[in-house]
């Protein structure tokens, strides 16, 4: 349990993540991949079954030809590393593991902006997610949707496209007591 003091410093952690698309050459060092590979291995998981495995790219081509492919996941041309998810499941249903998916993806980019690395979540669909099993070598029952650039942020981009505090619709239009009204 957080001290309330520690808890301000969390939830403004929390609310501060945000997609970053462009990417300075530095890369990423081990020790940091790992610790994010960790959390990831700890994300909960429904039923515990841990449905996932992680294809982790330094390779500048392979990030380039992941981000051609279709779907929306330019940004992984410029990033230091990318991951692949690589899910059980079937890719036409909605599952436990789907859930695990987007929880999985929060973990990995909280963890790395933990360490100053920033994220993006990018998604493939239609012949992206074929061409990516062909491309990585991944079997064909495996799920391929999600992929996440890292690397440090491009702080030029930064400077030019602040973070939008107007960017959220207010409490009072999105919270509901009791009965949707």
């Amino acid at each position: 349990m957080l001290h309330p003091e520690n808890s301000k410093q969390v939830i403004a952690f929390l609310r501060e993540l945000r997609a970053v698309r462009q990417f300075r050459p530095d890369p990423v060092s081990q020790e940091i991949v790992d610790a994010i590979l960790q959390v990831a291995r700890w994300s909960g998981s429904a039923k515990n079954r841990q449905h996932w495995e992680f294809i982790v790219i330094h390779n500048r081509e392979t990030l380039q030809a992941l981000a051609k492919l279709e779907g929306y996941a330019d940004h992984l041309a410029g990033a230091a590393l990318g991951i692949v998810l690589v899910m059980a499941g079937d890719p036409n249903r909605i599952d436990p593991e789907t859930y695990d998916e987007g929880r999985l993806s929060e973990r990995i980019m909280l963890a790395a902006a933990a360490y100053g690395v920033c994220s993006c979540i990018g998604w493939l669909h239609g012949s992206g997610r074929t061409d990516a099993k062909a491309l990585l070598g991944i079997p064909a029952e495996r799920l391929v949707r999600t992929v996440i650039s890292l690397g440090y942020p491009d702080e030029e981009v930064l400077r030019t496209h602040p973070k939008r505090t107007d960017a959220r619709k207010p409490l009072s239009e999105i919270v509901h007591l009791e009965r949707y009204s």
